[in-house]
């Protein structure tokens, strides 16, 4: 039987997991990464650390299923996606720490080229706000802020990549042969890619003052990219598969047609409508991007929803406040209480993305009074995830054809019932968990197969797609709308808490 490895490099962990045929998890290793905050606003990882992880998590899971490289047909890569890494081409070293989707440090460099155009001057190209979440802006910091690091950037001597690209690079050889490439849905994300056209646009990189010698090539998501180096545990396997992480998940859970969707829960939440081949501009603070492409075939575009923080507010709570010592212990605390008790928890850390895209708004806890204790924190805690589904749900209903009559939903948090329960309830809709709940790494999987022929169509990842657990709405109207109000009205108290200066 042949496998599959898929190498998901995330915001806090790197994983590898062995797929067989069926699309069922055979084996897997998994290490976190440190997170840095040098100052409030900043987010950084340790490239190299990333890198050494991805090579022990590889061998774990080899090891656990007792296979070797001559057992695996393909390797897919998914990733963080935003997440910026500039390195030199020759040694192989990251010039600074990757820069994080979450950082902020870049709003400065963002309202200086909105001054001109506002924060949608380039959405008409890229699908995408004038935002610090994507790539360019963070590029061009690490170029204006390492000493040397413009200069040798334009003499041709510095790399720039996602993690996916680092990734690649690194396992295809790096300093010696590495392949420099992305996929279309990594470089959707950057600012700096042409929807149409697929490809890098001058314009773009000079207005970001980016020279176009850093970038990586663009390549379909599902395609030959290259090969393992020698030295590696998985030598000469060919890597086949790369896809952003929301966007493999929306591919792992098979929602490959206009009109299908997926909302994953990992440390922000991110909810996908595909729209076929059609290019959907939202009028509701929604991104346009690339959902996937085949290789030979025409991309796959979609709506998405991005929500900065719901998976990191429990970290938070575990790691700054000691309410819990693992995230695991959340739901019980929650359960604790039958209610939240009236406090709210709007986790604005980096600002709010979609839909209401405020980099001036602040994390805030409304409703405090002598009643409110961690119970109550927990559950405001998983409550304010649920309630950033509804506002993003919101906006794909009012930009879409056809209104979400159902929502398929993975990633680590929805082993929390109590949290699916309550989804379910302020949706109003049906919440769906599959039987394979991590289909991040599941779809960077397939992509991977489909290339090298474990699957031959996507008929064949359809039939592989099963319900685990289906969890009903049981709030009436009325219920749901006043928690709703209440939540709106905390989210405007987050609002303006950054001043210009």
């Amino acid at each position: 039987m042949p496998y599959i490895v898929a190498i998901d490099q995330g915001t806090t962990s790197t994983r590898a997991i062995l797929f067989d045929q069926q699309g069922s998890p055979v084996a897997s290793g998994q290490l976190e990464h440190r997170q840095i905050f040098p100052q409030p606003g900043w987010v950084e990882h340790d490239a190299a650390e990333i890198w050494r992880n991805t090579r022990e998590v590889i061998g774990t899971a080899l090891s656990k299923a007792d296979v070797t490289r001559h057992d695996i047909a393909g390797i897919g890569i998914t990733n963080q996606r935003e997440t910026t890494v500039v390195w030199d081409r020759t040694t192989g070293e990251p010039i600074h720490n990757a820069i994080v989707w979450q950082d902020t440090r870049t709003q400065g460099l963002v309202d200086r080229l909105a001054a001109d155009g506002g924060i949608d001057r380039f959405t008409e190209i890229t699908g995408l706000p004038l935002a610090t979440y994507f790539s360019a802006t963070k590029i061009a910091w690490i170029l204006d802020n390492v000493d040397g690091a413009r200069q040798r950037a334009e003499a041709g001597e510095l790399m720039f990549g996602t993690t996916d690209c680092w990734v690649l690079w690194n396992l295809t050889g790096g300093p010696d042969g590495g392949v420099h490439a992305t996929d279309v849905t990594n470089a959707s994300r950057t600012l700096l890619m042409d929807l149409r056209t697929l490809e890098w646009r001058d314009d773009l990189l000079e207005a970001f003052g980016i020279p176009r010698s850093l970038m990586p090539e663009i390549r379909p998501s599902s395609g030959l990219f290259g090969h393992a180096e020698s030295s590696s545990l998985l030598r000469e396997v060919p890597i086949t598969g790369v896809l952003g992480d929301q966007q493999a998940a929306t591919f792992g859970q098979v929602a490959f047609d206009a009109g299908e969707s997926k909302n994953t829960y990992g440390t922000g939440n991110f909810l996908i409508v595909n729209t076929g081949e059609e290019i959907v501009s939202s009028t509701n603070g929604l991104l346009t991007t690339v959902a996937y492409q085949i290789d030979g075939d025409a991309p796959r575009y979609a709506l998405e929803g991005s929500i900065a923080v719901t998976g990191s507010l429990v970290q938070w709570l575990r790691d700054n406040l000691g309410l819990i010592s693992d995230a695991s212990e959340v739901e019980a605390l929650a359960a604790s209480v039958p209610d939240n008790g009236g406090v709210y928890i709007v986790p604005a850390f980096s600002g709010l993305f979609a839909p209401y895209w405020r980099p001036d708004a602040r994390g805030v806890i409304t409703g405090l009074t002598r009643f409110a204790n961690k119970g109550h924190f927990a559950r405001a805690a998983l409550e304010a995830a649920a309630f950033q589904t509804r506002e993003v749900l919101d906006a794909a209903n009012a930009d879409a054809d056809v209104a979400i009559e159902e929502l398929r939903v993975d990633g680590g948090m929805v082993a929390n019932d109590t949290l699916m329960q309550f989804q379910a309830d302020i949706l109003g809709i049906p919440v769906v968990r599959p039987k394979v709940p991590e289909t991040t790494a599941l779809g960077a999987a397939y992509a991977a197969g489909l290339a090298t022929g474990v699957w031959t169509s996507l008929d064949d990842l359809r039939a592989n797609w099963a319900e685990d657990r289906r969890w009903e709405p049981r709030f009436d109207e009325a219920e749901r709308e006043r928690r709703l109000a209440e939540w709106r009205k905390a989210v405007t108290r987050s609002f303006d808490w950054v001043d210009a200066d």
